[in-house]
């Protein structure tokens, strides 16, 4: 449960949303959405679908990591908002959970354009923050329409060019060195229309060693081709020359002082530093009445530099990675309405190609000095994936949903450093998807949905490291899950309203470990896992001014066939995902103001697979506010934000099965940070 001192104020909070005030109410307007790769109202999908819209996204967010705004989406997980260096982890229904750092088993797309590598890693840190538009979230398997994934989807959308020209400076500091100066610039010209955001951040850090710099320009360019056709070209420019690595820490060394760094990764200057750009099209059209087709091609090159806290002083054979990426691909997908028989519907067909190519090599780590070359080879991964999904109205309230994908992945490892032996090698995978969905519209307002869905996810590059030295890690294979789920969602009044329960069936789920002496992550695959939970958002629009968000998680992740060491885990609960998650939102916006207080309470966790260290629960509170005024011509926005306002000592990450149970990440105490936007139209 979650921790006795705030138990009461979590019953007082949920139990106040409905009385809080009495107002007029307002009646919500139809939710059309497209992260499904189809456009189409809310209610209609038979699926676990939650949307951010542009007010969640901004008003005073600080924009360090994604999670500010998706604590708020039932079901979603994130850790790692202030270690830049390791990345922001989000999980979905416990997928991602298991990744050291960035981001495994969620698809991440921005403006139509994978940021999800062709092995399955994301990052965030080339996503503009501070120009969001729109988030849609599938929670759950989504390999039909999205291949090399098992947690589920997130589609985010960057701004457009507004109808009226602006120009709006940026200006921002707060605790622990926070600063941040940009600028975000749009508008439209005749057929087009642009949207340019370009910006400078630093941050000293909370713990020891957690200095961060970074660059980042966004640019997006609609094109208007004809009536029902639009060309969307993208480019974004990441520059973070510095992001250092703190480490985590034991229990004890927590205990002794929150701020400190591991202590080998000052020792070996443990941190990083990434260049990134990223160059897309993307068309979409109406080619006849009832027929859509969409196509995307996209070039991403990243280099990357990493110091690992570990090297030879410590019996550690490498330190320090590096690789060089070109990441790029196409796809397309025709649309048209269709008849099975009498029954209406529509058919979509699509095809995905991409390919990745990673020069990776490591050196030895001197205390922070690059050594001899250790390692060295070319990692090439391919896949292939054709999909069809057929909609049928089968009745005027009951549709049904069909999908099926075929998926050919090829990963490739071509070892140019021989002095230990040739590990060159390659594996294919051949995988197939399937999804059947049922909608049930017992009210216009409110359906009722049932979903079964398979998905596969590969091992990414990082996750095939063997321990033994180069190639592939022999032991591991792809994860396969299989998905029921039942769910509700509706409007009712100025209510609006989702509720899923589900089951996950996972075959070899990948497990990390770490091997003492050595400071690397590695993966195994555990016999099977169960995913049972449930998953209910309710937002509460009680007036033009207040709007109330609560959203609550159940998790029951546990292993069913799982053992290590001869010690049979069967029954243990997965480590690094809370039992229960809860959010609350009070907002007021009077006028162009707004007030909005919020609070995320986690119930306990696991730091590992035998559930032998165990991680208190905690409740965050935080809370914003700005004003917005005009001003010579100017419309000025001011706010100010806290963070954690009563101070709570949390841990911003846990590290699961880390070795000398280094698990923990403190998180800071009460900070704030202020802003200062003028736009001129």
């Amino acid at each position: 449960m979650f921790p006795r001192p705030y138990q009461s104020t979590l019953l007082c909070a949920a139990l106040s949303l409905p009385l809080t005030l009495a107002a007029e109410t307002q009646r919500l307007e139809p939710l059309t959405v497209t992260a499904p790769r189809l456009e189409r109202p809310w209610l209609d999908t038979p699926a676990a679908l939650s949307v951010l819209e542009r007010e969640d996204l901004e008003q005073a967010r600080q924009g360090l990591q994604l999670d500010e705004s998706l604590v708020r989406i039932p079901g979603v997980t994130a850790q790692n908002r202030y270690n830049f260096a390791q990345d922001l982890r989000v999980s979905m229904r416990g997928f991602g959970a298991r990744s050291a750092f960035g981001i495994r088993g969620v698809k991440l797309l921005v403006d139509g354009i994978p940021e999800t590598t062709t092995d399955g890693q994301s990052q965030v840190d080339a996503i503009d923050l501070t120009a969001l538009e729109r988030i849609e979230v599938i929670r759950g398997p989504s390999s039909v329409l999205h291949g090399n994934a098992t947690g589920g989807v997130l589609d985010i959308t960057t701004r457009s060019g507004p109808p009226e020209t602006f120009l709006q400076p940026r200006l921002e500091a707060g605790s622990d060195g926070y600063r941040r100066i940009g600028a975000q610039a749009g508008g439209q010209a005749e057929a087009l229309a642009w949207h340019v955001s370009g910006w400078d951040f630093a941050m000293d850090g909370y713990r020891d060693h957690s200095v961060a710099e970074k660059r980042l320009l966004h640019s997006r360019l609609d094109w208007d081709l004809a009536a029902g056709h639009r060309l969307t070209a993208l480019a974004t420019f990441l520059d973070a020359p510095r992001t250092d690595d703190p480490g985590a820490l034991t229990a004890t060394e927590v205990a002794m002082d929150r701020r400190m760094a591991n202590p080998n990764a000052l020792r070996f200057d443990a941190g990083q530093s990434v260049t990134q750009e990223r160059l897309g099209l993307v068309y979409r059209g109406d080619l006849s009445e009832g027929e859509q087709m969409q196509a995307r091609v996209f070039h991403t090159w990243r280099n990357f530099d990493n110091r690992l806290p570990f090297g030879p002083a410590i019996g550690a054979r490498d330190g320090m990675v590096s690789y060089d990426r070109v990441f790029y691909g196409a796809g397309v997908q025709y649309t048209r309405e269709n008849h099975l028989g009498s029954l209406p519907g529509r058919m979509t067909l699509g095809l995905d190609l991409e390919r990745q190519q990673d020069d990776r090599r490591r050196f030895q780590n001197l205390q922070g000095v690059r050594g001899d070359l250790t390692f060295e080879q070319r990692e090439t991964a391919e896949a292939a994936g054709v999909f069809v999904q057929q909609e049928v109205d089968l009745t005027e309230r009951l549709q049904t949903t069909l999908g099926l994908r075929r998926d050919r992945v090829r990963f490739a490892v071509d070892d140019q450093f021989l002095n230990d032996g040739d590990d060159s090698g390659s594996r294919t995978f051949q995988e197939t998807s399937q999804y059947v969905g049922l909608s049930y519209a017992w009210h216009p307002q409110h359906r009722i949905y049932g979903a079964f869905g398979t998905a596969f996810e590969t091992p990414t590059f990082t996750e095939y490291a063997n321990p033994a030295g180069g190639g592939f890690n022999p032991a591991i294979k792809p994860q396969q899950a299989r998905n029921l789920e039942l769910g509700f969602k509706g409007f009712a009044g100025a209510l609006q309203y989702d509720l899923a329960v589900f089951r996950v069936d996972v075959r070899d789920e990948l497990v990390p470990y770490e091997l003492e002496g050595d400071g690397r992550t590695y993966y195994e695959n555990a016999g099977r896992t169960r995913r049972q939970g449930l998953e209910a958002g309710l937002s509460w629009f009680a007036s033009p001014q207040w709007t109330f968000t609560g959203a609550w998680t159940y998790s029951d992740f546990t292993f069913r066939e799982f053992e290590v060491n001869d010690v049979d885990l069967a029954g243990r609960e997965l480590p690094a995902i809370p039992r229960q998650q809860l959010f609350l939102e009070a907002a007021w916006r009077p006028g162009r103001d707004y007030y909005i207080l919020d609070m995320l309470a986690l119930d306990r966790q696991y730091a590992d697979n035998a559930n032998t260290e165990r991680v208190s629960g905690t409740a965050i509170f935080n809370a914003r506010a700005g004003w917005v005024f005009r001003q010579d011509g100017w419309d000025v926005e001011t706010f100010v934000a806290v963070n954690n306002l009563f101070d709570q000592g949390y841990f911003a990450n846990i590290r699961p099965n880390a070795a000398f149970g280094r698990y923990y990440e403190p998180a800071p105490g009460r900070n704030f940070f202020v802003g200062l936007h003028v736009t001129r139209r």
